[in-house]
């Protein structure tokens, strides 16, 4: 699993946050900075004060500009004044005429006013033609940074917290969308709905939630077949089981003394037919819930064959079996209790369908990966859209002609989930002569 949602949370939280925090903190410099200097209206107003405090200083109305500085003062309730000086030479170089005659009283109109300051400010605007200057506190309506605080306020605390909250809610609905989509089909799976799947709706995401959902939909296929095969199971079994299961009643029903012995053998043949078909029937579901994969042992395939072959001889005298083999055929991880059974069950069946005189073939091939055990038979062969369905439970092409031979289907069934449990597998095809030929690929280790 490649993390991506951690990596995603790394980016977005980690290196997210700290970029949105350092902009902001960038931000808010940005404006206390804007915010520091005097507004252009209001440096306008200083100006044209001086000016007039300038042309009353220079055309030495002396009580006038003291009358014109008491009503400034009055009017905007601060302290106002004009100033020169004379620098002294005392020691050192002379003082260059640069160095003098600057802002020695207050501060310029263009500088910034520190926000934090409790105090307002003396500005000094100096006039331009003499050694002079209006000094003037700066009037409290002209003071800059008026909603400081306040926009400092929206800046460093709602700003941060409307940034979280969006960011919140976006990894909320990014993680809690397909959590809600996999609830809502587990609820729907609980409920019998066992097509439901989640894969498609998270398939773009290609992370630790879209893998869950992968999860979930092959464990609800698995799952789904698994059911709907023991559903079929089960109907499959009752509907075979009420053959056996009536002809049974009809022979306890009719019994009578004079006929015991013809009576008796006929209850013993049908139940051993249901014996039979609920152990077959078992044995098939255990291998289709567990599935199990055995790997216990070493097994010669050529040892297992001469034991059912000549099994298969006793039981079917009539018929010509040849077996064509190298010495040994060794297959590893294997099992005796897996690989008899199944071939037993494909060679007998092969044997049940070959008319009397006739050949059933049985050739072991070594391939690069497994040995192939080919099983040919002389007899009707399959019709192409049933070669496979032949292992499926309970399936019967001729049920006049199996039930003739005692069977119910289960065989073939059979023989391939044992197979299946050495991860071996099988498949039957049609010979251009006539006849059938199954093979089975067994691993050899």
């Amino acid at each position: 699993m490649n993390r991506k949602i951690l990596w995603k949370l790394c980016l977005i939280l980690a290196t997210g946050l700290v970029a949105f925090f350092y902009l902001l903190h960038a931000l808010t410099l940005k404006t206390e900075e804007s915010m520091s200097f005097i507004a252009e209206q209001h440096r306008e107003q200083l100006k044209q004060w001086s000016k007039q405090a300038e042309q009353l200083y220079l055309s030495d109305q002396h009580e006038d500009l003291v009358q014109w500085l008491e009503n400034l003062q009055a009017q905007e309730q601060t302290w106002v004044s004009v100033a020169s000086f004379n620098a002294v030479h005392i020691a050192g170089e002379q003082i260059e005429k640069d160095i003098v005659g600057g802002y020695h009283f207050g501060r310029s109109i263009d500088w910034k006013i520190h926000l934090y300051f409790e105090v307002n400010p003396i500005m000094e605007l100096p006039f331009s033609q003499t050694n002079a200057s209006l000094l003037i506190k700066l009037p409290e309506r002209m003071r800059p940074g008026t909603y400081w605080l306040t926009i400092k306020f929206i800046l460093q605390v709602l700003m941060p917290m409307a940034v979280l909250v969006v960011l919140s809610v976006i990894l909320y609905r990014h993680i809690i969308t397909p959590l809600q989509q996999l609830d809502k089909a587990t609820s729907a799976f609980s409920k019998g709905n066992f097509k439901v799947r989640v894969g498609k709706h998270l398939g773009h995401r290609k992370d630790e939630l879209s893998h869950l959902a992968s999860t979930f939909d092959q464990m609800a296929s698995q799952i789904g077949e698994l059911i709907a095969s023991q559903r079929q199971l089960i109907s499959d079994l009752s509907h075979e089981l009420r053959t056996p299961l009536t002809r049974l009643d009809i022979a306890v029903n009719s019994f009578d003394l004079n006929n015991a012995q013809q009576h008796l053998g006929r209850i013993t043949r049908e139940s051993h037919h249901i014996r039979k078909l609920v152990e077959d029937t078992l044995t098939l579901a255990w291998l289709e819930n567990e599935k199990p994969i055995i790997k216990q042992e070493d097994v010669d395939l050529v040892d297992l064959l001469d034991v059912l072959v000549e099994d298969a001889k006793f039981e079917f005298p009539d018929r010509r079996i040849i077996v064509e083999s190298p010495n040994n055929a060794v297959v590893n991880n294997s099992s005796h209790r897996a690989l008899c059974p199944a071939i037993e069950n494909i060679i007998r069946n092969a044997l049940r369908f070959t008319p009397s005189g006739k050949l059933v073939q049985i050739k072991i091939a070594k391939e690069a990966t497994h040995y192939c055990i080919e099983v040919i038979d002389q007899g009707p062969g399959i019709e192409e859209q049933y070669l496979q369905r032949v292992f499926d439970p309970f399936f019967r092409i001729d049920n006049s002609r199996m039930a003739e031979n005692d069977s119910f289907g289960l065989g073939l069934a059979l023989a391939k989930r044992h197979l299946a449990s050495v991860r071996a597998d099988v498949r039957s095809e049609n010979q251009s002569q006539g006849g059938l030929k199954v093979l089975i690929m067994i691993p050899i280790s």
